[in-house]
């Protein structure tokens, strides 16, 4: 773990493999600064994600903070890893029904624009790989 910029930062060696304008992150957002890190630690040692990072809210002095799991957006197969590592761990949130939110993705170049909450839309989501009723993966045919 490397604590910069008020976060605690994961990397997997691979970290190179990410490109600036196409790069992302699927988010987690915790209250438990010592979850946050266990599940960093174990994102990077499961080869979920080439780079995480999770808030440091001692730093930060934040109630709450949010784990970014980063790849590249055309990774399709990344996107599984890292959204299979969610699922496994309970880091998508379901609805009363039991149903997964539809999550977006969000490209590093959204948040760099300033793209944040109502006004934030997201140009991949969560059931374009998954069915929300059951986490099931869809597999579109080429």
């Amino acid at each position: 773990m490397l604590k910069m910029g008020g976060w605690c930062w994961y990397l997997s060696g691979q970290e190179d493999k990410l490109e600036k304008h196409k790069c992302g992150k699927w988010m987690y957002f915790f209250d438990d600064q010592e979850f946050a890190q266990k599940i960093c630690e174990a994102a990077i040692e499961a080869g979920a994600c080439y780079e995480c990072k999770c808030t440091d809210m001692e730093v930060q002095m934040m109630d709450t903070g949010v784990i970014c799991f980063y790849l590249n957006g055309d990774d399709i197969e990344n996107h599984y890893r890292v959204i299979d590592f969610m699922i496994q761990h309970d880091l998508i949130r379901k609805t009363k029904s039991g149903r997964y939110y539809n999550n977006s993705f969000k490209f590093d170049d959204q948040t760099r624009a300033g793209e944040y909450g109502a006004d934030f839309e997201g140009k991949i989501k969560l059931n374009e790989f998954i069915n929300l009723e059951t986490g099931e993966h869809i597999r579109k045919e080429a």
